[in-house]
């Protein structure tokens, strides 16, 4: 996912570059779980600053079901648009630009004029991805008493445990049922 741009930066502004993207993500993040390689299309175009590039990509990642912790498989689309800026630019940068130390790492071209996407990419899919997961509509979770999963067998448990703020409403719903 590193793509020499040395030709794009010398070129007019609005040049353009595609490029078709089917890349093993396994090494990107340990957190993240990718089933397939991250496939889809990516535009590199010059602006007056830099680089933009703009994509669409997916991939299927493992993540754990928030009811039952038990692995789900997401289908997950990314949307890139990031532009990026050349080092060079950046020591020369004119009095007014934004300070040096403000510019985001991940969206610099080094010095040997090579674009990474590898950072721009993980954190795409950790935005991408979504929040609570289920490993199907209608997992039933886990006890909370003795923590078994109620997709594989039923648990036992008598005891339920309630919150000792809601106590008191408790004894007033027992009293009415007498």
């Amino acid at each position: 996912m590193r793509y020499n741009v040395a030709q794009l930066i010398k070129g007019p502004t609005g040049a353009e570059r595609r490029f078709d993207l089917i890349e093993e993500i396994r090494d990107l993040e340990q957190d993240l779980e990718p089933l397939s390689p991250l496939e889809g299309s990516i535009a590199l175009m010059r602006t007056s600053q830099g680089i933009l590039v703009t994509g669409k990509l997916r991939t299927r990642l493992r993540m754990p079901c928030r009811r039952c912790l038990e692995p789900a498989d997401v289908d997950v689309e990314l949307d890139l648009e990031e532009e990026f800026l050349p080092v060079a630019r950046i020591a020369n940068a004119p009095v007014d630009d934004v300070p040096e130390e403000e510019y985001d790492e991940a969206l610099l071209i080094d010095e040997h004029h090579m674009l990474d996407l590898r950072e721009v990419i993980r954190q795409g899919l950790w935005l991408a991805a979504p929040s609570q997961v289920l490993c199907r509509p209608d997992c039933a979770g886990l006890c909370p008493v003795c923590g078994e999963n109620h997709n594989l067998k039923e648990c036992h448990c008598d005891e339920v445990i309630l919150d000792p703020r809601w106590v008191d409403l408790q004894a007033l719903l027992l009293d009415e049922s007498d």
